[in-house]
C-alpha cells in the first residue's frame, strides 16, 4: 500500500487503465457480439472503471486545489460527449460526468458531518449518475474506497464487494436473456475478473507514489486519452462503412 516504495507507480497503473478501456472502446465501437473477440475485449475493460474511482479517493485527498480538480472533471466531460456520444452511440453523459459526481460524494462526505443533509446529498449525488456511464456503480464503489481509506483489510473487502456487486447487476441481465443458469454464471463471472484484478495490483503492486519522471506529461494524457481514442474508434469505424 502507499507506505511500500517498490512496485508499480499510479501512473504505470492509469496507463493499463487506459489500454484496457481502450479495448473495452473498440471491441463495442468496432466489433460485433458474435465476434469470439468481443466478450473478452469488453471484460477487460472492466479494469477501468473501479481503478479510476480508487485514484479518484486518492486524488481528492492528495490534489493542490479540489476546485481545479472538479472543474477539470467538469471541462474534460463537456469535450468528451461528442466523441462518447459518436462513437458509441448512447444517450447519456460520459464517464467524466460521472468522476465529477463521484467527487461531489467525496466532498460531501468529508465537509457536511454524519446526518440527514449528509445523507440526502450523498443519495441525490448517486442517483444522478442515472443519466451517467457507470451509473449507481461508479459512486459505490467510490463511498466504499472513501470508507476504507488506507486499510488494507477493508480495501480488499471493497474491491471483493464492487466486484460481487458489479458480478450480481451483470447476472440479473443474462438471465433475462439467451442464456441458461450455468452459461449466465460463466458470463457474468467474466464481467467481475476485471475488478478483482484492479484490486490485486493496487493491493499487492502498487507503491502509493507517482512516476518520477513524465508527471506534467502523464496527468494531461489521461484527460485527453478519453476524447481523443473515441474519436479515433469513431473516425475508424465510419472510414470502413464507406
Amino acid at each position: 500500500m502507499p507506505e511500500k516504495k517498490r512496485g508499480v507507480s499510479r501512473d504505470a497503473i492509469k496507463y493499463w487503465a487506459m489500454a484496457a478501456m481502450f479495448c473495452n472502446h473498440f471491441a463495442h465501437v468496432l466489433l460485433t457480439p458474435s465476434s469470439p473477440w468481443f466478450e473478452p475485449l469488453v471484460d477487460v475493460g472492466y479494469f477501468t472503471a473501479v481503478t479510476m474511482c480508487y485514484f479518484l479517493t486518492e486524488g481528492y485527498r492528495y490534489t493542490r486545489s479540489r476546485r481545479r480538480y472538479a472543474l477539470r472533471l467538469l471541462v474534460f466531460g463537456l469535450v468528451s460527449q461528442l466523441p462518447y456520444t459518436l462513437a458509441l452511440g448512447v444517450l447519456q453523459l460520459n464517464m467524466m460526468f460521472t468522476l465529477l459526481l463521484c467527487f461531489g460524494i467525496l466532498w460531501v462526505l468529508d465537509t457536511q458531518p454524519p446526518g440527514l443533509f449528509q445523507a440526502v446529498t450523498v443519495a441525490a449525488l448517486v442517483l444522478a449518475s442515472l443519466y451517467t456511464d457507470w451509473a449507481l456503480l461508479a459512486p459505490v464503489f467510490t463511498i466504499l474506497f472513501a470508507q476504507s481509506g488506507r486499510d488494507t483489510e477493508k480495501l480488499a473487502a471493497s474491491f471483493g464487494a464492487a466486484a460481487l456487486l458489479f458480478f450480481g447487476v451483470n447476472l440479473l441481465s443474462y438471465l433475462g436473456g439467451p442464456y441458461t443458469l450455468p452459461q449466465a454464471l460463466l458470463h457474468a463471472g467474466g464481467t467481475g475478473l476485471g475488478i478483482l484484478a484492479s484490486g490485486a495490483v493496487i493491493l499487492f503492486c502498487y507503491n502509493g507514489q507517482r512516476a518520477k519522471r513524465g508527471r506534467a506529461f502523464s496527468k494531461w494524457f489521461f484527460y485527453l486519452f478519453y476524447p481523443a481514442h473515441l474519436l479515433a474508434l469513431w473516425l475508424v469505424k465510419m472510414a470502413l462503412a464507406q
